[in-house]
Order: structure tokens, then C-alpha cells, then sequence
């Protein structure tokens, strides 16, 4: 600081600038330094060298916590998809296994050879089935997004949409007894080597302990019980005459395909139902849950399977492939009037007797009731074929086994129903109907 003109200690006798510090100028002799404040350009730069970097910092924070969130969204779903494919290493069913299957399966062995297990089978991964078909590991599926689709009385069943491939359904099985894995294997590579345009192809399987995963393809339209009883989208027309026919027609080629091939099985599907009958993207049914009943615990299948819930079973305790052929039958019935059958809902030999079921659409087989509403309003030029289809149904589920049809007879009288009436045959049936509702009034 400079000092005044005055003296100093003429006004402040006790301050002496000698003693001071820091000052200059005259008295004094030190001189002072010149000074000049910063220039605006150098203020300008370390304002925006100050802003550069706190937008950086707050850009990497940002950047930072995208990542965190990701992470954790990806922890998130692995650890739901661990837990949808994570096994239990449940100890091995001690149920004693039935004969009749193991006979059927070592028939089935003895046919085609047996194999040595590969390392891959040994160690519990991924082994596939189908040739020409993209492999994967059991990585992928748990990277994979999984959907379930339901849980079922064997277990659940999940869709999982493979980064680099089509989408696959996963089917955890918890009920599969305690075979040999050789034996298992074997008969895995033979459902495998099943081919049919009316068959949900088996891609891949893995093996546990009593623990089974199957991998088979993903069916784009779902089940034709969805279709029948679930709740459908307001775009979504129900199925028409045309297209029961279509599905009806098909299921019995893709049977007639199993018994064809697997002749060793009593019941070559066993587990026939409208939930088991997928539709492709041209309504095409596809079988699903076929040729099970030999790698199934004996009780277990004799609580949920279908074929178990067929007249010879409940009153004898025997299966024939006439079992096939009732559930066949069954289905047909349901197809027609669009009534969800109780049968698949009890369990074992307990709950109402199908028969009162099929007795009651017997009863009104000459009425418009019988019919699904949704199918006979929009094809009303089809009544006498859908009859005709009814009456095959029925005779599929006939009582005494000996009178119920064979599944050659039942498939040829269904390929000659016709998705239209011929003019005499419909005149004829509305004349013959007409006065028969006249005589019970």
C-alpha cells in the first residue's frame, strides 16, 4: 500500500513506517511494484476449463449409472433364469419300475443298438437329437429371455427366445423314474429320429438324476384348448368348421404316425389332449407330449394321463392302443361342441365318469345344441358332415374295447368327411330333423 503525503508520526506518534511490513513508496524508499488485474479473455477460459470438466464429470456419472442399472437388470434375469433351469438333484425315484414299459423300452434298445455314452451326457449338458439343427448350450438358454408358459401336471414349461436363433420351449420334468441313463438315452435318440409334419420335433434333452429337460421347437399359435376355452383377442375369430376339420384330420395322421413307428408302445402318445395339440402359423396341429408313458413313474402316469383315464383302465387296470383311441375320440367330441371334458381334470379313477359326459352329447346328437354355437353360426352349410364327425367321435370312445374303432377305420372314415354339404344330403337331414323335433313336441 502507498503511504499518505502527511507524516505518519506527526499524526500517530506510535506508528513508525520503518517498522511496517509490506509497504512501499514513498517515504519510504522501496518502490512498489506495478499491478494489473487479470485480463476477461484469461477469465473466460478457466470458466469454461471449469464447465469442460464438470459437464465431463457429470456425463461419466451419468454413463456410470446406465451401467450399474443394466447390471443389475442382467443379475436380475440370469438369476430368474437359473432358477427356471437350476436343478434340484432330488434323489432317484425307488419306485420299482413297470414291467411292461421296461419290456417296450428294451425292445426299443435291441432294435436300433444301443450307444456309447458321450461326454457330454456323462457331464449333464445339452445333448441334441435332431441333425441340421443349431446347437446351443445350456449357457445360452440361461442367457436367454424365458417365458413361462404354464405348469402342468409333469412340470413347467418355458419359452426361451436364443439371441443368435429361433425360440425354443424348455420343459422341466420332475415325475421321469429312475431309469439307466443309457436306457434313457437311447430312447431319447429314438424320439428324436421322429419326423412328421404333425409331430412337435425334440430337439435336445438333459439328463439328472430323476430330473429331465426337454428342448423341443417353439409352436408359434399355441394350444388348441387356448383356442377352444382361453380367452381370446377381440381380432382373434374362433375356429370355424373348416379348421376343426383341418385339425381334427391332422392329429389323426400325426397318431397314425406313432403307432406306425412306435409299435413297442401300448399307447404310443398316451397323453392325448387339446393342450397337447399345438397350432403352427396355418393352423396346422402339431402333437406335443407324445411316447412318455415308458419314461413316466407308472403311478404318477396313472394319476394325469389321459389314456389312463380310459374305460379299460379304470375298470381293469390294463392299456391297450385303443387308449389312444379313445383320448382321440375325446377330443373330437370336444372339438365339436367346444365342452372343456372334466376327464382332464381328475385325477386317478376318482371324479365323474366320462361316460356321463359323452352320454349327455349322445343324447342331443340331433339337436343344434350340440355343436359349438361359435362354429355352427358361421357354417351353417356343414351340419350334416359335422354330424358325421360326431358319430366317428363317438364310436372312438365307445365303452367295450372289442366295439370301439381301430385307428386305421376311425382315420379313413374321417379323411371322407367334407368341409361342406352335398345339396341332397343337407335337404334330407333338415327334412328329417325337422320331424323329429315335431314328434317329441
Amino acid at each position: 500500500a502507498c503511504l499518505p503525503k502527511t507524516p505518519p508520526n506527526s499524526l500517530f506518534p506510535l506508528f513508525s513506517p520503518s517498522r511496517q511490513q509490506n509497504l512501499c513508496g514513498p517515504p519510504l524508499s522501496i518502490p512498489c511494484s506495478t499491478f494489473s488485474p487479470p485480463s476477461p479473455s484469461k477469465n473466460i477460459s478457466l470458466i469454461l476449463l471449469f464447465a469442460i470438466i464438470v459437464i465431463s464429470l457429470g456425463v461419466l456419472l451419468v454413463i456410470i449409472g446406465l451401467i450399474m442399472v443394466i447390471l443389475a437388470r442382467r443379475r436380475q434375469k440370469n438369476k430368474h433364469t437359473e432358477q427356471i433351469f437350476q436343478y434340484t438333484g432330488a434323489t432317484a425315484n425307488n419306485e420299482s419300475s413297470d414291467a411292461d414299459d421296461e419290456a417296450e423300452l428294451g425292445a426299443i434298445s435291441h432294435q436300433h443298438g444301443g450307444h456309447k455314452r458321450s461326454h457330454k451326457e456323462e457331464k449333464g449338458k445339452l445333448v441334441f437329437v435332431r441333425e441340421r439343427k443349431q446347437r446351443f448350450e445350456i449357457e445360452d438358454l440361461l442367457r436367454a429371455s424365458a417365458e413361462i408358459l404354464g405348469s402342468g401336471n409333469f412340470g413347467s414349461s418355458y419359452k426361451a427366445n436364443l439371441f443368435d436363433g429361433p425360440a425354443v420351449v424348455v420343459k422341466r420334468f420332475r415325475e421321469m423314474k429312475g431309469l439307466g441313463r443309457e436306457e434313457f438315452q437311447e430312447y431319447m435318440r429314438r424320439l428324436g429320429r421322429l419326423s412328421h409334419p404333425n409331430l412337435v420335433p425334440l430337439v435336445a434333452y438333459m439328463a439328472k438324476k430323476d430330473e429331465k429337460l426337454l428342448v423341443t421347437e417353439h409352436v408359434p399359435n399355441g394350444s388348441l384348448a387356448h383356442m377352444l376355452h382361453g380367452n381370446r383377442s377381440p381380432n382373434l375369430q374362433p375356429l370355424d368348421w373348416p379348421t376343426r376339420l383341418k385339425v381334427i384330420k391332422g392329429v389323426a395322421k400325426g397318431l397314425l404316425y406313432l403307432h406306425e413307428e412306435l409299435p413297442a408302445l401300448t399307447v404310443p402318445h398316451g397323453h392325448l389332449k387339446s393342450s397337447n395339440v399345438l397350432l403352427n402359423e396355418s393352423y396346422e396341429p402339431v402333437l406335443s407330449d407324445y411316447g412318455l408313458v415308458p419314461v413316466m413313474s407308472h403311478s404318477h402316469a396313472s394319476q394325469v394321463m389321459v389314456a389312463y383315464k380310459s374305460p379299460e383302465f379304470a375298470k381293469y387296470g390294463k392299456l391297450s392302443k385303443k387308449s389312444d383311441v379313445w383320448s382321440f375320440g375325446i377330443l373330437i367330441l370336444e372339438i365339436l361342441t367346444g365342452n372343456f371334458p372334466t376327464i382332464y381334470l381328475k385325477k386317478g379313477n376318482s371324479g365323474p365318469d366320462p361316460a356321463m359326459w359323452i352320454g349327455s352329447i349322445v343324447r342331443e346328437e340331433c339337436t343344434d345344441k350340440v355343436f359349438d354355437a361359435e362354429m355352427l353360426n358361421r357354417n351353417e352349410d356343414g351340419r350334416v358332415e359335422m354330424m358325421k364327425l360326431l358319430n366317428i367321435g363317438l364310436s372312438c370312445c365307445e365303452e367295450d374295447v372289442h366295439k370301439r374303432l381301430e385307428l386305421k377305420e376311425a382315420i379313413k372314415r374321417i379323411e371322407e368327411v367334407r368341409e361342406r354339404d352335398i345339396d341332397d344330403e343337407y335337404s334330407s337331414f333338415v327334412r328329417w330333423n325337422s320331424s323329429k323335433s315335431r314328434t317329441e313336441d
